[in-house]
């Protein structure tokens, strides 16, 4: 197999890793707020903003080019592509948003005991800011579970025997799509539930959105980490 990778490129690397992150912050930022936490409302700002960025970047690129089409896999421009180019925008947009609320909670200038007794009405002033976002986050949590279905229906997915580690079990396409549609299914149920849990507040449907993005968001990660060296060697493998 041999591949003339000045014509093409992928990102999954950084993507997957972006990812995981954002979603294991979305899990802790929620759990700040809810139990009233004094935070760094800029920080975690420009803590979702920087991979919000990376995102829309590279999501935008690899939708509007379909660089993988030049190596034969075009379905995945629009699996990998289009859910990273939304979950980055949406990223930006909370940044945004939790940026221009710190601002008028530095305008406030309130004590400590005084930021502690409008904790509540920040968390209910930031719910109703972000719960907009909500809506487009649930379709695409659908678009995700369409995509882990046909993941496992066309058994895509599936490594090249050229790649290390993942290239191994090739002859099992199955398993391979089982994990990375896996992975989109349950990130998918999360995003559906959010706005559900932003609207009740019910804690068990937070507490189900938050492990679901907790386990997807680790393995994102260590996937993405692992991509690192397996892209590497499939690059050197097919040059």
């Amino acid at each position: 197999m041999h591949i003339d990778w000045s014509q093409t490129q992928v990102y999954n690397t950084i993507m997957s890793v972006a990812t995981g992150i954002a979603l294991l912050m979305l899990v802790r930022f929620s759990q700040h707020v809810t139990r009233g936490d004094k935070i760094s409302l800029e920080g975690w700002s420009i803590g979702f903003a920087i991979p919000g960025f990376i995102l829309t970047l590279t999501g935008g690129a690899m939708t509007l080019t379909w660089p993988l089409s030049k190596i034969g896999f075009p379905f995945d421009d629009i699996i990998f592509g289009e859910p990273t180019l939304a979950f980055g925008v949406m990223l930006l947009g909370g940044a945004i948003l939790i940026w221009r609320r710190s601002n008028l909670h530095h305008k406030a200038e309130l004590s400590d005991k005084e930021a502690k007794q409008q904790s509540g009405v920040m968390t209910s002033q930031l719910i109703d800011m972000i719960r907009p976002l909500s809506y487009f986050a649930a379709a695409m949590g659908l678009a995700l579970i369409s995509i882990a279905i046909a993941g496992v229906y066309y058994q895509l997915f599936a490594a090249p025997p050229e790649e290390p580690i993942s290239g191994r079990f090739a002859d099992y396409p199955l398993l391979e799509a089982s994990f990375i549609s896996g992975l989109y299914a349950v990130t998918g149920i999360g995003a559906i539930l959010l706005p559900f849990s932003l609207a009740t507040r019910n804690p068990i449907v937070t507490r189900i959105m938050g492990l679901c993005w907790r386990v997807t968001g680790i393995l994102f990660v260590l996937f993405g980490a692992m991509n690192y060296f397996t892209h590497i060697g499939l690059i050197i493998n097919t040059m």
